[in-house]
């Protein structure tokens, strides 16, 4: 659950469950709050797992399971993915080094499996694993104006570059870890990470000191990532080839081994996979599943739709034939239903914001 319920509670939010994690849906009027993220600055308390390594092989023990090449120096993370023996994403995550161990950030309901998994694997290697979720708050600050929201509040360091790097510093009394996002927003980024009993404190001071930013929920970060172009793991990723998802930046394709990637490999060595993630904009919002067509033929399937506040209308997510990906030209409002309504394939991302997003699918052709 959220850290801090009772002070999201005093600034009027309302809850969801996101992978086993209460989580806020909104404050109320997400629409106005999402443009406010786009105007401005603004602050979600992310709903993670972590996973906490430690022991002198943790770096050797955890590239060589996962599909991109982890940093040995401190200050630095990577994104990567978990597959299975068929290629296909069982979590993705990130990755950070520190002197001491390594914090894996990945969705709330996959860090218990993903530590009894590599427990069973350690054999004689010097590693401990544990869970960690419940130490920590995260906070996400997101807006083309949050480098200037953490320098308003950031003490003893400055807001790390590039991607994926991280500083330490104070928020009032309250020590505090600042990591430089990968644009998931399709706007500048950090998160903010802190000891969980730290969490109100470090909340407030984001929200309400130095430069003034708007809290959000879950609700707006699924508006903000769609018109980014950004893929998340339970609706685009879970249970598919990276390939076929175009999550290129969670690839290394010149490491050694690791579970799937010798399907990766030759799915690479194809040249294109059978399907791609696309981009639509149909006339009304779809739901998730819902048939897409070319012509009288089914091609694919909607993953995520929504009402883009930015864009100015519905946009969607679909794994289409890669074939048929140009000439799709209608989707079915209702998973169940085939009452079609026009659909145009629009270039990724939707919205051109700050930043860009690290996750936009890409493909060999392009």
């Amino acid at each position: 659950m959220t850290v801090i319920e009772d002070v999201h509670a005093d600034h009027g939010a309302t809850f969801r469950s996101v992978g086993g994690r209460r989580v806020v849906e909104d404050y109320g009027r997400p629409e106005r709050t999402h443009r406010a993220v786009r105007n401005g600055v603004g602050v979600c308390e992310m709903g993670y797992g972590v996973v906490e390594v430690t022991g002198e092989d943790r770096v050797d023990f955890v590239d060589n399971a996962v599909s991109n090449r982890v940093p040995e120096e401190d200050g630095r993370g990577v994104y990567a993915l978990l597959l299975d023996p068929q290629g296909r994403i069982t979590t993705d995550l990130y990755v950070y080094t520190t002197e001491e161990r390594l914090l894996v950030f990945c969705p709330p309901d996959r860090a218990t499996p993903l530590a009894t998994q590599w427990r069973e694997n350690t054999f004689i290697q010097d590693v401990s694993i544990r869970v960690a979720s419940d130490d920590f708050g995260v906070f996400g600050v997101h807006g083309p104006y949050a480098t200037e929201k953490i320098a308003s509040v950031l003490n003893h360091a400055g807001a790390p570059e590039p991607a994926l790097t991280f500083v330490r510093g104070s928020m009032g009394d309250a020590g505090v870890t600042v990591v430089a996002t990968d644009g998931l927003a399709g706007e500048d980024g950090y998160e903010v990470i802190c000891a969980a009993d730290a969490a109100p404190e470090v909340f407030e001071t984001l929200v309400v000191r130095g430069n003034n930013a708007a809290p959000f929920g879950y609700r707006t970060w699924e508006t903000l990532t769609l018109e980014a172009g950004t893929p998340l793991f339970d609706t685009e990723l879970a249970g598919r080839v990276p390939n076929v998802a175009g999550v290129r930046n969670a690839l290394d394709f010149e490491k050694g081994c690791y579970v799937g990637q010798e399907v990766v490999s030759k799915v690479e060595n194809v040249g294109q996979p059978s399907k791609r993630l696309v981009g639509l904009a149909p006339e009304t919002v779809p739901q998730a599943g819902a048939p897409v067509f070319a012509g009288d033929d089914a091609v694919g399937e909607v993953t995520r739709a929504v009402a883009g506040p930015s864009y100015g209308g519905p946009v969607a997510f679909a794994y289409v034939g890669f074939d048929a990906a140009n000439d799709v030209d209608a989707v079915a409002v209702d998973a169940e239903d085939d009452e079609r309504v026009p659909a145009e394939r629009v270039s990724l991302p939707f919205v051109d914001g700050s930043a860009r997003s690290a996750r936009l699918p890409t493909y060999p052709e392009d």
